[in-house]
């Protein structure tokens, strides 16, 4: 009975093994744009405890379901990182820090980003850094393949609405600058 229970023990573990190959660069991508290096190592480690974990429900294309669990993983990292600093902004009452500067930046694309909501970004995202399709978008967000391909759709032309708010913001001309109506 000893060396049956080894043998699938081993089998798993293989089986695992070239899962995690497959899995593990997309994984470090899809973090390391998401979130700061530490984060992104951190998050990847639970999140491959997590498909170890749930082996026996993967799916044949384990990609998008493991970039479903790097996202929930993440979403709990960020919930942590939230609280240490609500604790750290209790504490920095009693004694203020000094001020820092902000960061200086003038990518586009970023701020565009950042003004739209956080679930359209994610969905762009996934749709062009990950190259997923609707269909896997759908798996990773847990949401029905035509409800991705609406929602992406939505998210794209808000998208190009702050793109264009972003270029009229920094001197471009917008396309009915000059006109008259």
């Amino acid at each position: 009975m000893g060396s049956v229970e080894a043998f699938d023990v081993e089998e798993r573990r293989s089986r695992f093994e070239t899962v995690a190959r497959e899995a593990l660069e997309p994984l470090r991508r899809f973090l390391a744009r998401r979130t700061d290096p530490t984060t992104a190592d951190d998050v990847l480690a639970d999140t491959l405890l997590v498909l170890w974990r749930r082996y026996g429900e993967l799916p044949a294309d384990v990609l998008p379901f493991a970039y479903g669990v790097a996202r929930l993983c993440l979403a709990n990292a960020q919930r942590g990182a939230r609280r240490q600093r609500r604790v750290a902004g209790r504490i920095a009452t009693l004694d203020p820090p000094r001020a820092t500067p902000e960061p200086v930046g003038d990518d586009r694309l970023a701020v565009a980003l950042d003004r739209i909501p956080s679930a359209d970004a994610e969905l762009l995202r996934l749709w062009a850094w990950e190259q997923l399709t609707p269909g896997e978008i759908a798996t990773v967000l847990d949401i029905s393949p035509n409800a991705a391909s609406i929602r992406l759709y939505r998210a794209k032309e808000k998208l190009r609405a702050e793109l264009r708010k972003v270029d009229a913001g920094s001197g471009h001309e917008s396309p009915t600058e000059g006109r008259s109506r």
